[in-house]
Order: structure tokens, then C-alpha cells, then sequence
């Protein structure tokens, strides 16, 4: 039987005092879905309100697995997302949460996402992030009351990264917030691939990272 990867995307079209617009970040979507997809994996994408998703970058057209999951199933699918809370999370062999600001808007404080995750990584499936993605774990707790993170080796959007980024429309900064949960923070240049593995917790820095961390979540499904 094929494995099943559930994807766990923002809602979130707009952030911050401006209301930049925003959502999830194409590229951070598209890449991994293309990973998954070759090693012949079902993916499903689950959204916090349901429906249609928001993509940041869907013109970025010029890369080949953009513009492969615009024209193909990947963006049907992502105008038809299921309400994360109607979705029956013990049923998939991973979860993944891609980037873009959208979830630093309501991923943060979202209990349904939480026990998601939660349940996932406590039960030993696989458990994946990357960019802003990962703010996601910022305030799961485990069964014992442990925070998920604490201790953990991981990755994200970095201060530096976002200082050139969207330092003004963030509510805070990931790294920062990541570290004070007790998380061992390991990050490379400004926009360079860095994908990490924790056991079965995988997370990644950047847009250029997205691809390592589905290839780092694939090689612990297959073993």
C-alpha cells in the first residue's frame, strides 16, 4: 500500500499592520508535492478553514514543478482543501506544513493543528516542515506536557533572512520564538539549502530547502 502524506496549509491571505498579501509559498508546495508524487505516494492537502488555499508565487511560472502543479492536479486539489478539523489525521503515514507568511498568521495558536501534529509525531509517523512552515511546532505539546521542540534540532526562517524579508509583517521572529522553546537551532547562509532530521521531525530553512526536507521524509518512510 502507498504511502499517504497530508499536507497542512494556511488559510491566511494577508499579515501584518499593511495587510500584505500572502498565503503559501508555491515553490515550498510545489517541490515537495513532486517528490512525494514521484515515489508514488496519495497526497491530500487540509487547510485551517477549508476550501481554496491561498499560493504565494503561483506566477512563478518558469520553474518546471510550479508550473507542473498549476496546470495539474496539485492546484485542484488546492482549491478544494479539506477543513483540517473534519480530517482524520491518524489515517497518514506524514504531515507536512510548507511555508509562505500565511502560517505565522494562524497556524501559531491553532489547537486543531496542534493536536495534529501532536498525535502524528507521538504515534511515530513522520512529521515535516520547512521555512516559515515550521512555526507550526512552536507551541506543541506532547502527552507528558513536554513541548515538541524542546531539544529538538532544527530549522527554519531564519532572523536574517526575515530582516530582508518581511520583518515588519511578521508578528514575531521565528528563530527567535523557536529557540526560546528550548530548540537547537542550526542555520547556513542567507537562502541556502539546509534540510534537518530529528528522528522522525524533519524541518528546513528556506524556499531552496523544501525539496531536502521531502527527500529526508521520504528516506525515513521507506525504512
Amino acid at each position: 500500500m502507498s504511502k499517504r502524506i497530508l499536507f497542512i496549509v494556511s488559510s491566511a491571505d494577508n499579515i501584518g499592520p499593511k495587510n500584505r498579501k500572502t498565503g503559501n509559498f508555491l515553490p515550498e508546495v510545489s517541490h515537495p508535492y513532486s517528490a512525494f508524487m514521484e515515489q508514488g505516494y496519495e497526497v491530500d492537502f487540509a487547510s485551517i478553514k477549508g476550501g481554496s488555499a491561498p499560493l504565494d508565487g503561483a506566477d512563478l511560472l518558469d520553474d518546471p514543478l510550479n508550473k507542473s502543479f498549476m496546470e495539474g492536479e496539485g492546484a485542484q486539489s488546492f482549491a478544494a482543501t479539506h477543513e483540517i478539523a473534519s480530517v482524520d489525521t491518524q489515517a497518514y503515514d506524514a504531515i507536512f506544513v510548507p511555508g509562505g507568511l500565511g502560517p505565522m498568521a494562524d497556524m501559531p495558536e491553532n489547537e486543531t493543528v496542534q493536536r495534529a501534529i501532536a498525535d502524528t509525531y507521538e504515534r511515530g509517523a513522520v512529521v515535516g516542515a520547512v521555512c516559515h512552515g515550521p512555526v507550526s511546532l512552536l507551541n506543541v505539546n506532547l502527552s507528558d506536557g513536554s513541548a515538541l521542540i524542546d531539544g529538538k534540532t532544527i530549522a527554519s526562517f531564519t532572523n536574517e533572512e526575515e530582516d530582508g524579508y518581511a520583518k515588519e509583517d511578521v508578528p514575531f521572529l521565528l528563530e527567535t520564538a523557536l529557540k526560546e522553546k528550548g530548540a537547537r537551532f542550526i542555520s547556513v547562509a542567507p537562502w541556502q539549502p539546509n534540510s534537518i532530521a530529528d528522528g522522525k521531525l524533519v524541518t528546513g530553512q528556506n524556499p531552496a530547502s523544501a525539496i531536502g526536507v521531502a527527500e529526508k521524509m521520504i528516506g525515513l518512510l521507506e525504512n
